[in-house]
């Protein structure tokens, strides 16, 4: 599993779309409104590199109102949560 948290400056008038769109997309796991230099933090959990490519390229990369992202690839998940199992798919 590759994990990825994704730092989203936005289009003010375009924030609650965004966060809207981001939650209900597959590899999504959270979004966050956040204060500070970003506007908008997601949690991304998918597969393989390639996948998280796809997500940020093809789906991200689409959405209106986005003005810069920068992803944070997580090399280790250090939680008391077994997150393997809890997002498993049955792939």
């Amino acid at each position: 599993m590759v994990t990825a948290v994704i730092l989203f400056s936005v289009e003010r008038s375009h924030i609650n779309a965004v966060g809207e769109e981001l939650a209900g997309t597959k590899g999504i796991t959270e979004v966050f409104s956040v204060s500070g230099q970003y506007d908008l933090v997601a949690l991304a959990r998918v597969q393989k590199n390639e996948d998280l490519a796809d997500l940020m390229t093809k789906t991200i990369g689409n959405l209106p109102g986005i003005i810069k992202t920068e992803t944070l690839i997580a090399f280790r998940t250090l939680s008391k949560y077994d997150l393997e199992s809890m997002f498993d798919l049955g792939s």
